[in-house]
């Protein structure tokens, strides 16, 4: 059937904005990572040269040398994106799964680094290239995603929040993190300008990614009955609603592919037992960690009072005490984005964010309950669509301090974590 005439201009101006719009997003995405990388980099170099690093945790943590394989300079200059973590991705890169407690980290990113190692020769450069540009194409599409949800000058504060959120640190490190955001939010924007098969596909890569990315599903069913709505019952409805089933084939190709190899299919959750986390119930973190937090209170204050949650090899207890109480702060100012984004967004975003949030706060850490919530935070895309929001409807003044102290714990966490101490 032949299009009219008013149909004909509509897709000519839709054919001409796309490449505009995705400059935009680039352009967005492009200043937001290379601002928020040079205060990484510049940050962790700056610690490494002033205090040096942490020779035990180095060794006890890295004993084969895989974060320092280059020689004295060059394994300083990956050194802010190589630490903790990273040792457990390249060995799996490296040798696969052992059957241990390297089941607890997912397939996905490793996967593509021993890929990456293979064509450049060096498994670290390519866990660092896959993460930063994951990073960068996450940010570009997070953008494309808050245009449509807050507009034009709320996307922008969103992604650079984001870019320079502590938890960012993350994002450009030998970590899953960046790939995480960027086939999370990209199943999000999909699903929400009606690409259900890639939507579908993309949730599957994210559940293969970390165990949260079957919550996607939560999202995903809100908009595809967000669309019902709208449009009525149809054939087409039904088969978008379809690929929703694809998503959890992530999850369990590796859970079956850990069964085969004779590890156990639900090796990825028995691990967990390694880093003391287990279910205590729904929210059953935020009781623990306001306890902990008050504790660590106390104990900077007065000094190792008991309880210790926990003695630092070769470290100071008080130290745990500052841990609990920081990462408390982060759950606080979680509340206020959250909210927000359960009022002002559409409900698959806060709905999952809520879900998302749910599900560490209910396996709290026993020596450390909150222990990894800014990485947590830092995935979570709907809080920083609200932050964007809340931001571009402020002063510049609100801009410079909120953005300010995000920089500052930025550089704090990429001093601390590239001197290996342990930071979240």
């Amino acid at each position: 059937m032949a299009l009219t005439v008013q149909e004909q201009g509509a897709a000519t101006r839709a054919r001409h904005r796309a490449p505009l719009a995705d400059r935009a997003d680039l352009a967005a995405a492009w200043r937001a990572f290379w601002i928020s990388r040079v205060v990484v980099w510049a940050a962790g170099l700056a610690a490494i040269g002033v205090w040096g690093q942490q020779a035990a945790h180095r060794v006890a943590f890295d004993p084969a040398g895989l974060t320092r394989p280059y020689g004295p300079l060059a394994d300083l200059l990956v050194g802010p994106a190589a630490r903790w973590d990273s040792v457990w991705f390249l060995a799996i890169a490296g040798s696969g799964y052992d059957g241990g407690d390297r089941t607890a980290f997912f397939p996905l990113y490793p996967l593509l680094v021993r890929v990456g190692g293979i064509l450049c020769g060096s498994p670290l450069l390519a866990a660092i290239a896959i993460s930063c540009a994951a990073f960068l194409a996450a940010l570009a599409v997070l953008h494309r995603l808050a245009v449509l949800e807050v507009g034009d000058e709320a996307a922008r504060w969103a992604v650079l929040a984001l870019a320079l959120f502590p938890g960012a640190l993350w994002f450009s490190a030998a970590y899953s993190e960046s790939l995480f955001l960027l086939v999370s939010v990209g199943a999000v924007l999909c699903a929400r300008t009606g690409r259900w098969a890639a939507a579908g596909v993309l949730g599957a890569l994210a559940a293969a990614t970390r165990s949260a990315g079957l919550l996607l599903l939560v999202p995903l069913a809100l908009l595809w009955l967000d669309g019902w709505r709208a449009r009525g019952p149809g054939r087409a409805r039904v088969a978008d609603l379809a690929w929703l089933g694809v998503v959890p084939l992530g999850l369990l190709a590796y859970c079956g592919f850990l069964a085969l190899g004779g590890h156990g299919f639900t090796a990825p959750f028995s691990a967990q037992d390694t880093w003391h986390r287990s279910l205590a119930g729904p929210w059953a973190g935020v009781r623990d960690g306001a306890v902990a937090a008050w504790d660590g209170a106390r104990q900077v204050v007065h000094g190792a009072a008991p309880p210790v949650y926990f003695r630092p090899a070769g470290g100071d207890p008080v130290e745990v005490g500052r841990h609990n109480l920081m990462l408390f702060g982060f759950l606080v100012a979680a509340v206020p984005a959250l909210a927000g984004a359960l009022r002002r967004l559409p409900l698959a975003h806060g709905a999952y964010a809520a879900t998302a949030l749910l599900l560490p706060l209910s396996y709290p850490v026993g020596p450390q309950p909150l222990m990894s919530l800014p990485r947590f935070e830092a995935v979570l895309y709907p809080l920083f669509l609200w932050i964007g929001l809340w931001l571009a409807r402020g002063s510049a003044a609100r801009r410079a301090v909120v953005l300010g102290l995000f920089a500052a714990g930025l550089a704090a966490f990429s001093a601390l974590f590239s001197t290996w101490h342990w930071v979240a």
